[in-house]
C-alpha cells in the first residue's frame, strides 16, 4: 500500500505543477481561456489522489471511491473544454454535463460488483476511454496540423487505449475485492505508475502547443505593421526569401512598389491622425484588389510593396493601375472632399534566380521615374539582366 500511496502523492504534486504552469500561460498570452480550463482540469483531477489516499481509512469508503472516480472524470471533461476552445472545436456543455452525470450514476450502479471482474472493470474504465478519445477527436477535427499538435493527439489516443488496457489489467493483476483494499492490490501500483507517466507526457504536450502559440503570436506581431495590418519590411523579406529561392525557371512573379504622393504635406496640413487614415485606407485598397496568394507590406512611412506570385509584368501593370485609380477615387475620413490622395507605382518582374533586393532596386527606379514624370503614375522597370554561366557563354561563341 505504501508504494501506491507514494505514487498518489507524486501524481498530486505533478498535477499542481501543471496547474501553476497553465496559470502562468493564461497570464502571459491570448490563450487565456483554454489555459485556465486546463489548469482547472489538473486541479480537479488531482483531488482523486486525496480521495484514494483516505479511502482505506474511512468508515464511508463508497463516498471517497465515487469522489475519486468523479474528480478524474471531471478533470478530463474540463480538459476537453479547454482543448475545444484552443482548437476552435467547442464542445456542448450540456452534453458533457449529461455524460458526467450518467458516468457517475453508472459508477454507483457497479460499485457493489466485485473488483477485478470483467463486468466491473469494463464499465468503470469505459467513461475514461470515451472522454480521452473525444479529446483526441477535437484535434483531428481542427485545422491545426503542426508536429506539436500531432504529438498531443497521439498521446491522447494512447491514453484512451491505456484505459482499455486497464480493463484487462484489472482482471489479470487483480484490483482487490472492494474499493477499500484497492491500494493494496498489484493493479494499483501498475495503474498509478503508468498514470503518472501519461499525466506528465500529456501535460507537457499541452504546454508545448500553447507555448508554441505564444511564440507564433510573438513572431507574427514582430512581422506585422500595427497601423496598416500588413507585413512590415522584415516580415515581407522573411516571407518572400524562401519563395524566391525555390522559384522555377519562369521566375517567381512580379513586384510592385508604391509610394503615396506628397504624404508629408498631408501630415503637416491635416495632422498625423488624417495621415494614419490615409495609410489604413491605402492598405485596404491593396488587400481588396490584389490576388489571394499575393503578399502586401508597408515597408516604412508611406512606401508599400506587393508581391504577385506567378503573374507577368503586363498583368501586374494593369493591377497597379487599378490600385492607383481606386485610391485616387477614394474619400479619406478626416480629409476635405476636395483633397484627393494619389500614389505612384513601380513594377518589376522578378527574374529566375534574382534576389529580392535586386528586384526591389529595379522597382524603386521605376517608382522614382513615376514620381519624376508627375506622380499618380505607373512605370515598369527594365527586365532583369540574365547572366549566363561561363560554360554557356563559351558554347555561344563557338
Amino acid at each position: 500500500m505504501g508504494g501506491a500511496i507514494s505514487l498518489l502523492a507524486v501524481n498530486f504534486i505533478i498535477a499542481q505543477i501543471f496547474v501553476v504552469a497553465f496559470l502562468i500561460i493564461a497570464a502571459k498570452s491570448r490563450v487565456r481561456g483554454p489555459a485556465i480550463w486546463c489548469a482547472a482540469a489538473f486541479a480537479v483531477a488531482s483531488l482523486s489522489a486525496i480521495f484514494e489516499t483516505v479511502l482505506p481509512f474511512t468508515p464511508v469508503p463508497k463516498l471517497f471511491a465515487i469522489g475519486a472516480f468523479a474528480s478524474v472524470l471531471a478533470g478530463f471533461i474540463l480538459l476537453r473544454v479547454g482543448l475545444g476552445l484552443f482548437y476552435r472545436v467547442p464542445a456542448r456543455l450540456t452534453v458533457l454535463a449529461v455524460f458526467f452525470l450518467g458516468s457517475v450514476i453508472l459508477d454507483l450502479l457497479i460499485y457493489d460488483l466485485p473488483r477485478g471482474t470483467l463486468k466491473h472493470a469494463f464499465f468503470y474504465q469505459l467513461p475514461f476511454f470515451v472522454i480521452q478519445a473525444w479529446s483526441a477527436s477535437t484535434i483531428l477535427r481542427s485545422q491545426r496540423r503542426s508536429p506539436a499538435d500531432w504529438i498531443l493527439c497521439g498521446l491522447l489516443i494512447l491514453t484512451s487505449v491505456y484505459y482499455l488496457a486497464k480493463i484487462y489489467a484489472a482482471v489479470a493483476a487483480g484490483a482487490g475485492t472492494t474499493a477499500s483494499d484497492y491500494l493494496a492490490s498489484p493493479f494499483a501500483l501498475i495503474s498509478q505508475a503508468l498514470g503518472a507517466m501519461l499525466i506528465v507526457a500529456t501535460g507537457i504536450a499541452m504546454l508545448g502547443v500553447m507555448v508554441k502559440e505564444i511564440i507564433d503570436e510573438a513572431r507574427a506581431s514582430s512581422e506585422l505593421d500595427a497601423l496598416s495590418g500588413l507585413y512590415n519590411r522584415r516580415g515581407f523579406v522573411d516571407h518572400l526569401t524562401p519563395v524566391l529561392e525555390t522559384a522555377g525557371a519562369d521566375g517567381p512573379g512580379t513586384l510592385i512598389l508604391a509610394d503615396l504622393d506628397r504624404f508629408k504635406l498631408v501630415n503637416d496640413t491635416y495632422g498625423h491622425h488624417a495621415g494614419d487614415g490615409v495609410i489604413r485606407q491605402f492598405s485596404r485598397v491593396l488587400v481588396e484588389l490584389m490576388p489571394s496568394r499575393a503578399v502586401a507590406a508597408r515597408l516604412g512611412g508611406e512606401e508599400f510593396a506587393v508581391f504577385l506570385p506567378r503573374l507577368g509584368l503586363s498583368e501586374a501593370r494593369v493591377l497597379a493601375h487599378g490600385m492607383r485609380a481606386a485610391l485616387a477615387s477614394t474619400q479619406i475620413d478626416g480629409l476635405p472632399e476636395s483633397v484627393n490622395i494619389t500614389a505612384s507605382f513601380g513594377v518589376a518582374s522578378i527574374g529566375p534566380g534574382e534576389s529580392l533586393e535586386a528586384a526591389m532596386q529595379r522597382a524603386d527606379k521605376a517608382l522614382y521615374a513615376a514620381k519624376a514624370d508627375g506622380r499618380n503614375r505607373v512605370e515598369c522597370a527594365e527586365p532583369p539582366v540574365r547572366v549566363l554561366p561561363a560554360a554557356s557563354r563559351r558554347v555561344g561563341r563557338s
